[in-house]
């Protein structure tokens, strides 16, 4: 298989380059731990690795080193597509090297031979209570199918640690090419008529993905390219992916580590951010009748802010400009449909926003985050089901922190286990600080 042979490929120079790098400079200071940082959630604190994605705060997300615009430009499309192969961008995620088209439709195909779903699967999901929430069944699914972890069965074996990632590997290309089929049952259980869709030999895997959730209208199929290529990584340092990484690290299989993950996802603070940036514009359109005026809505978000709610969707951690993920998703509703009212006024609140928080000088980053706009665009099509959308989410996901689960086993990273302090230790060591030497 060619990502066997790419990724064993790079392996020595790899494994190589962490050794040297470990071994003469492994006492190196890169950075200084407070006792706010303790406190406060660890953030910014620099001791996570990943090759796969990085957080620019002047280019936004990078995926292997290239940029949204980078990879929507030169990653493989279908013919006649928009937005790139999923197949491609995983490649790339993996390989770390922009695939040609055979090399992105290898792996489109080792998808759509592990793509069949154990009925077991569809069994367990019609069990559980009809007021379940999607995200609930979409990781009971995953966390169900551990049983097929070849992983764990040669754990047990005589698999050598060098070769940990070679299972792991088929594990995430096993998990990953029943992903749209599972979500998409998901949704048909949950919302429509319970009514499984099969999955479209013909189809590649974010197409399939719209054709399975019986998405019929004209351009769906490459929003959802676009949705998973956008949602895929964030770096190692957010919640579903640390999660993963995490219980990863202590030797649990990737069904394991990815339903951990999912179930971080959940989280308001953090998966749950599109669907209550798309709330927040429904409700402007309801106080309004429709679309308001620019006045009008900067007095909105004005009385927003004096109330003491936070406007959603503007603001990123990290970041300093507007979010390039948010850039791909306005300029896809502009060329397919600039017209549709809650995409009109999502529009609007980019252009009125970030000026009203810039005069208020409370936030740092003014500009939208790629939740102010993704739910906003699923709303036009159709899928207004507000809960599922952290599923596809979750999907996306899933392609980044697999790609990250395969490159930990492939270089031995350790069990994750950081050292805590109390409280008495934390005031004693503030305490001495403030003696003059």
């Amino acid at each position: 298989m060619i990502l066997n042979e790419k990724i064993a490929a790079q392996l020595p120079d790899w494994r190589n380059r962490v050794r040297k790098l470990v071994k003469e400079s492994g006492e190196v200071v890169v950075d200084q731990v407070t006792i706010s940082q303790i406190y406060g959630g660890a953030r910014n604190i620099k001791c996570l690795v990943t090759d796969i994605s990085y957080v620019d705060p002047n280019e936004g997300i990078r995926f292997r080193g290239f940029t949204i615009p980078e990879l929507i430009a030169q990653l493989p499309k279908p013919a006649g597509a928009e937005m790139p192969y999923v197949g491609g961008l995983y490649y790339l995620l993996l390989v770390g090297e922009i695939p040609s088209e055979a090399e992105a439709l290898e792996v489109e195909k080792e998808w759509k031979d592990r793509g069949e779903v154990p009925q077991y699967i569809f069994d367990i999901l019609l069990a559980l209570p009809s007021d379940i929430h999607p995200l609930t069944m979409f990781s009971v699914a995953v966390l169900a199918m551990q049983r097929e972890s070849l992983f764990a069965r040669q754990y047990h074996g005589d698999l050598k640690k060098e070769d940990y990632w070679i299972p792991t590997l088929e594990d995430s290309l096993n998990l990953t090419a029943k992903l749209p089929a599972i979500a998409a049952y998901v949704y048909r259980l949950k919302y429509k008529d319970g009514q499984r869709i099969a999955s479209d030999p013909n189809l590649d895997w974010g197409a399939d993905f719209a054709h399975m959730m019986g998405v019929p209208a004209k351009g769906y199929d490459d929003l959802s390219r676009l949705y998973f290529l956008l949602h895929s990584d964030h770096e190692s340092g957010n919640v579903s992916a640390h999660a993963t990484h995490l219980v990863g690290s202590s030797l649990s299989d990737v069904y394991y580590a990815t339903s951990a993950g999912l179930n971080g996802l959940a989280g308001p603070l953090h998966g749950l951010a599109n669907q209550e940036c798309l709330g927040w514009l429904l409700s402007v359109y309801e106080k309004f009748g429709g679309v308001p005026s620019k006045e009008q809505l900067r007095q909105f978000a004005w009385d927003t802010l004096n109330s003491g709610h936070v406007i959603p969707g503007y603001g990123h951690a990290v970041l300093r400009k507007t979010d390039p993920r948010f850039t791909a998703q306005l300029e896809f509703g502009t060329q397919h449909f600039p017209n549709d009212d809650v995409f009109k006024l999502a529009s609007l609140v980019y252009d009125v926003v970030p000026d009203v928080l810039k005069e208020q000088g409370k936030a740092k980053d003014p500009w939208p985050n790629v939740d102010a706009i993704s739910g906003a665009l699923q709303y036009h099509y159709g899928v207004r089901e507000f809960d599922f959308y952290t599923v596809m989410f979750g999907v996306s996901r899933l392609l980044g922190v697999t790609a990250n689960a395969v490159w930990a086993r492939a270089l031995g990273q350790p069990i994750e286990r950081p050292k805590s302090l109390t409280t008495a230790m934390l005031e004693n060591a503030a305490q001495k600080a403030k003696v003059p030497a």
